[in-house]
């Protein structure tokens, strides 16, 4: 045979081989680059599974998923702030049309040296939960597919980047499944690992050659002990250096090594701790404060002490013009005009009495306030608010002095001092008048009075008590002025009927007060409670219509309208007492128009989450009873400007609700020096926390978005 054919024969054989052979290493080449989906992923050095913590997730329901990484003996993996090298764990998915996964959430890390440096990360085990939320129109019965491309780098001597595909079908029912027991345990633990709020205010020191950090003993467990804090952000501390923990009084302080963004890098972080038998994590977002000296007064830097006073002071002075004080200032200012003509000898009495009824007020709050900080308890200003029979009480009272100022009854004229004005009863009068001033100032906080009753009670008890009582004497100083100094009382009214018509049209005030009282039951107790208290002021009005009108009777008739008018009272008591077993937790949304911006309820896991996704946050902490609250939420936090602009930035707007005692919200107001609500913080990607003024503009709001304005 010709060579030529039979070279061309064995070629016209091999060709069909050689084609195939070349597909298949194609093929083989397609596989190794774009790994096949599973679940678990083996690499060389980790095993990547995805769990799912549920059976079956319902439509507009959410579910925790899980991405474990176990890790060969002697490598590691990365929390969010490798330390001095390393990359955290990240995860791309891809999802069905409506179907959202937040951020991976990551357990507290471990210390791992390496030579001169620190990493922060996991060995072992590594859980890393992510919550899964399905819409609301998700046919029940459909599974849903998800895919996961998650990668990590572990490292030992040497870092390697690894990565996996997983898969992972979920179940869907009409409701929600049952725990899948298998890998329930698993779930637990990973939550338990989960830095979670500190209940405390944390503070941190910037000094130039060192950082320091304070934490409050009672924030933590009980006998908790071997602190070390994780720096959220790189350059804020020297990862590898050492932390001198030490217990200074009631704190846990610690010097720590400034790192080279000292001056710039964000305070948060994480503490861990030892507790019983494991360790616990807390997450931490100090505020910039000095660290007081056991003892002393703190260091002239941060607000300081004459400041403080100066505030209180001013604060003190503006609380006159509150809608909850304005009446009964305007009642004794009345009283005082009616005796134009008196001796200076009884106004000094008048205007020293109604100073010292303020001041007793105070400096008994004060004694509290202090006593139970002493004990490691959380209270702040307008705490009394938080307790609905109290809020009851303080609405029949408002109800029967406004009878008593309309004519319907004379019970309320002479404990006001409206009534008998003679030398011996005068003073008493003004007293009781200038306690009551006090006490119905509790609700609100004026501008400048919560830095100073913040900063206040963080001093020893000498100086807080003096910031309290400076607080009063402000609050009392407008009547002491006219009462003291002859001059400016030269330009009070001369007595006349008007007085009576004015005396009767500052009922309607006292009756106002007392129906917002009324409201912020509503908030407090429900529609049940509210019914309570209107019975217990009916009975109020007919036990004292009873005493009214057998007044000038007597034998038993005026003892069956005293029994009468007793019955009433003891009848609206215990309606009132009875209240604090009908509380309820508060709705964030109250009465807001429909177009402002939609808050979620407050809580520490969210404000954690949404800063580790590093998303704009505003924190608005209120109260119903907070009459600044409210004018700010109307006028600053509620126009259609304020919802645009919060969701073109994406803005989380997270409502605290201090209506009701939240241990939770009292820990974020100490953090922040603050006894008392209106609070405003608002969290900027790479930036520390703004506090903003306590009376809000819309203007102030937008200012301080600016720089996330910038960033877009």
């Amino acid at each position: 045979m010709n060579p030529r054919l039979r070279m061309a024969g064995a070629w016209s054989f091999a060709l069909p081989r050689l084609a195939l052979w070349a597909a298949l290493m194609t093929l083989a080449c397609v596989a190794w680059s774009a790994p096949a989906l599973a679940n678990p992923v083996a690499t060389e050095n980790v095993t990547a599974r995805l769990l799912v913590e549920r059976k079956a997730v319902a439509p507009g329901g959410s579910v925790d998923l899980a991405l474990v990484l176990d890790i060969r003996r002697g490598w590691h993996t990365y929390w969010e702030n490798p330390g001095d090298s390393g990359e955290p764990p990240r995860i791309d998915w891809t999802l069905p049309e409506g179907v959202h996964a937040g951020p991976l959430r990551f357990p507290h890390p471990e210390l791992i040296r390496v030579g001169p440096l620190a990493n922060y990360g996991y060995t072992g085990q590594a859980v890393h939960l992510i919550r899964l939320e399905l819409p609301a129109d998700w046919p029940a019965g459909e599974p849903v597919a998800l895919t996961a491309d998650a990668s990590w780098l572990v490292c030992e001597d040497i870092c390697i980047p690894e990565g996996a595909r997983l898969a992972l079908t979920l179940p869907t029912a009409e409701h929600a499944g049952p725990a899948d027991l298998a890998v329930a345990d698993l779930f637990e633990t990973a939550r338990e690992g989960l830095p979670r709020p500190l209940r405390g205010a944390a503070r941190l020191e910037r000094v130039p050659d060192s950082l320091g950090l304070s934490v409050p003993v009672t924030a933590l467990p009980p006998g908790a002990g071997s602190p070390w804090f994780f720096a959220a952000e790189w350059g804020l501390i020297d990862h590898a250096a050492a932390q001198d923990w030490r217990l200074d009084g009631a704190d846990w302080v610690a010097t720590l090594t400034p790192g080279p963004m000292a001056a710039t890098a964000s305070a948060a972080g994480v503490l861990a701790v030892r507790a019983g038998d494991g360790r616990s994590a807390y997450y931490l977002d100090p505020v910039p404060a000095p660290l007081p000296a056991t003892g002393a007064v703190p260091a002239e830097s941060g607000l300081g002490l004459p400041l403080a006073l100066l505030f209180a002071l001013i604060g003190g002075l503006t609380l006159n013009l509150m809608p909850c004080v304005f009446p009964v200032l305007a009642m004794k200012v009345l009283h005082l005009t009616g005796h134009g003509r008196a001796e200076r000898r009884e106004r000094l009495m008048q205007g020293l009495a109604y100073t010292g009824g303020v001041l007793a007020f105070f400096a008994l709050v004060a004694g509290l306030l202090l006593a139970l900080r002493a004990g490691g308890g959380a209270v702040g200003w307008g705490y009394q608010l938080q307790y609905p029979p109290f809020v009851a009480l303080m609405a029949y009272l408002f109800f029967i002095l406004g009878l008593s100022l309309a004519g319907a009854v004379t019970l309320g004229a002479r404990l006001m001092g409206l009534g008998a004005a003679g030398p011996s009863s005068g003073a008493p009068g003004a007293f009781v008048t200038g306690g009551l001033a006090a006490l119905v100032a509790a609700p609100c906080t004026a501008p400048f009075m919560g830095a100073a009753l913040g900063y206040g009670l963080t001093l020893p008890w000498y100086w807080a008590l003096a910031v309290m009582l400076t607080l009063g004497f402000g609050l009392a100083l407008p009547f002491l002025l006219l009462a003291l100094v002859p001059a400016a009382a030269r330009f009070l009214p001369r007595p006349g009927s008007w007085m009576e018509t004015l005396k009767q049209f500052l009922a309607f005030p006292l009756f106002a007060t007392a129906v917002w009282l009324v409201w912020v039951l509503a908030v407090q107790v429900g529609p049940d409670g509210v019914a309570a208290v209107l019975a217990g002021a009916v009975l109020l009005a007919l036990g004292l219509w009873a005493r009214e009108r057998t007044l000038g009777a007597s034998g038993w008739r005026r003892m069956l309208g005293t029994g009468a008018a007793v019955a009433a009272l003891v009848a609206g008591l215990v309606l009132g007492i009875r209240l604090d077993e009908m509380q309820e937790a508060p709705a964030v949304a109250r009465a807001q128009p429909a177009d402002a911006p939609v808050a979620e309820p407050f809580s520490g896991e969210r404000l954690a989450d949404a800063r580790a996704a590093r998303r704009p946050v505003l924190v608005n902490m209120t109260a119903a009873w907070c009459i600044t609250c409210l004018v700010n939420e109307r006028v600053a936090l509620s126009s259609p400007r304020i919802a645009g602009e919060f969701s073109a930035h994406e803005l989380l707007y997270l409502k605290g609700d201090w209506t009701n005692r939240d241990p939770e919200i009292t820990a974020y107001l100490e953090r922040y020096g603050r006894t008392g609500v209106p609070l405003y913080v608002l969290y900027l990607p790479g930036r520390d926390p703004q506090v903003l003024p306590q009376i809000l503009t819309e203007g102030i709001v937008l200012a301080a978005l600016d720089p996330v304005a910038g960033a877009d």
